[in-house]
């Protein structure tokens, strides 16, 4: 099962503390100044840049050195298999994996896994994790004064259906610092991986909330340049997902390839 491991952490880590005193004004400014290079161009940027500067550790987040190919057969001999045998239904409701309630809004967050052409992808593992209502992670690297959930780790799995449809129940994360620059907030969000059938078709990309005030300030959400690009990494409240007097829903599609492909993360590392 996915875990809140160094995927998430790494990229909260600037490049040095002179980077961490940086303040937000002057990151805003930087982001301000990349997004009207990038209207006055006039080439459509769907991903994220490689080297995003206002982002400061992205420059540690792909290759510098050339790509190698490796032998496909041998890889299929090591790679793992996944099955419905192997994961539970129960796992993907992550308010109900300790001894009480959760603290925070319980949720629907559910959507379809599709190809370029809007076909549904079947049987894809979809894991994801995220911070508690408070922000936190459950890491030993996440020492900011937000306090732990003893009922709440984070983590969850499923698989898609026929109609590549996934489904989680959990509790609305909460904005939490990083050390990017000083006084920098992420926005509210969950990591989201994906595999085919091995490890080598992993895919890993962040879901949002509608409406957050912490876009226009966030370096990660904003390497982005394409406005177009990045709202579709904001889920849609749905009303029709919401369950009386339990949840509310929230909707968010996902697709792997073509012109509205979903950014992930291996993008900006290749």
């Amino acid at each position: 099962m996915a875990s809140e491991d160094s995927e998430t952490f790494d990229h909260d880590t600037p490049l040095s503390s002179d980077d961490a005193a940086d303040t937000q004004d002057a990151v805003s400014r930087e982001i301000a100044s990349l997004g009207e290079e990038y209207r006055r161009g006039g080439t459509e940027e769907t991903q994220p840049r490689i080297d995003y500067r206002p982002y400061r550790s992205s420059i540690l987040r792909h290759p510098t050195k050339d790509l190698h190919h490796t032998d496909p057969e041998t890889i299929e001999l090591w790679a793992p298999a996944f099955g419905h045998q192997d994961v539970n239904a129960l796992e993907s409701d992550l308010t109900i994996q300790h001894n009480g309630d959760p603290v925070g809004e319980r949720m629907i967050v559910t959507g379809r896994v599709l190809d370029g052409d809007g076909r549904p992808v079947r049987n894809q593992l979809v894991e994801v994790w995220q911070a508690n209502a408070a922000g936190r992670y459950i890491h030993k690297r996440d020492q900011h004064p937000a306090p732990i959930d003893p009922n709440f780790t984070g983590v969850g799995r499923c698989l898609t259906d026929d109609d590549g449809t996934y489904r989680f129940t959990t509790i609305k994360p909460g904005p939490y610092p990083w050390k990017n620059h000083h006084n920098a907030w992420r926005p509210a969000h969950i990591h989201f991986s994906l595999f085919g059938t091995d490890f080598t078709q992993r895919m890993i990309t962040q879901m949002y909330f509608p409406g957050d005030p912490l876009f226009d300030l966030d370096p990660i959400y904003q390497s982005i340049v394409d406005p177009k690009a990045r709202e579709r990494l904001v889920a849609t409240y749905d009303h029709g997902i919401t369950e009386h007097e339990w949840c509310t829903g929230y909707r968010w599609d996902i697709v792997l390839s073509g012109s509205n492909r979903t950014w992930m993360e291996e993008d900006e590392q290749a």
